[in-house]
């Protein structure tokens, strides 16, 4: 699974890369986490880095908190009731400069972040979804109205995204089972735009090459946000 990352590279950077622009104050990342508003380039909006929360939503979802799907695997995309739809026209890229994963070792885990050579920029695939909470209604009088409380309301839409995840390469398979589609920079246009099964050919795992190195357990808390996160440890 891919549960945490990083993304620290100055903004301008990051909109020079992914040739778009932040529709938001950018701010650097060291420990993305779930539930967090983190930046998206999603298909309808290609030449924007907009802010999305990690944990997808599905739209026919009854309430929010029921599904938050910060993974989905790449092999049941198509079938899965909760990403067939986003897989088929909600694709997204996730900006990310290195991601974290911890291997279990006489029944404690160390943490590893894992990146490109250089701390290079890298897209991971990923869906997104909008969710509207179900309209409801408590007697006639409501019905029809539009008022700023109603529950329906466009300040209720929760745009939500999850991460795509793979079975491992060489650099990842001594620390877990699975990680996040990492894209080359050629493929991403054609996850975001191409069709369905032109995005399928992109969901095995990268076969570039990657760098893997111990960080502190820090990591471990979401509340721990800082350049000391990304530093390697002995172990």
């Amino acid at each position: 699974m891919c549960g945490r990352y990083s993304l620290f590279t100055p903004p301008d950077e990051i909109e020079e890369r992914f040739d778009a622009t932040f529709d938001f104050e950018f701010k650097p990342r060291y420990n993305a986490a779930p539930s967090q508003s983190l930046p998206v380039v999603t298909t309808e909006e290609p030449d924007t880095i907009q802010q999305m929360k990690w944990g997808l939503v599905p739209a026919w979802a009854e309430n929010r908190s029921d599904h938050a799907y910060i993974n989905a695997r790449a092999e049941t995309l198509a079938e899965k009731r909760s990403f067939a739809d986003a897989y088929e026209s909600r694709r997204c890229l996730v900006p990310a400069d290195g991601f974290y994963e911890w291997q279990e070792t006489n029944g404690e885990k160390q943490p590893y972040r894992v990146c490109l050579p250089g701390d290079d920029l890298f897209a991971m695939a990923g869906l997104y979804e909008r969710w509207k909470p179900p309209q409801r209604q408590s007697g006639l009088g409501e019905y029809g109205a539009n008022t700023a409380d109603d529950e329906d309301s466009e300040d209720d839409i929760v745009e939500t995204f999850t991460i795509v995840t793979t079975d491992p390469n060489d650099a990842v398979r001594e620390l877990h089972h699975r990680m996040a589609v990492v894209l080359a920079p050629d493929e991403e246009e054609t996850w975001l735009t191409g069709e369905t099964a032109e995005g399928a050919n992109l969901l095995d795992p990268y076969d570039g090459p990657m760098r893997t190195y111990p960080i502190s357990t820090a990591v471990n808390s979401p509340s721990n946000d800082s350049p000391e996160i990304i530093e390697e440890v002995e172990v």
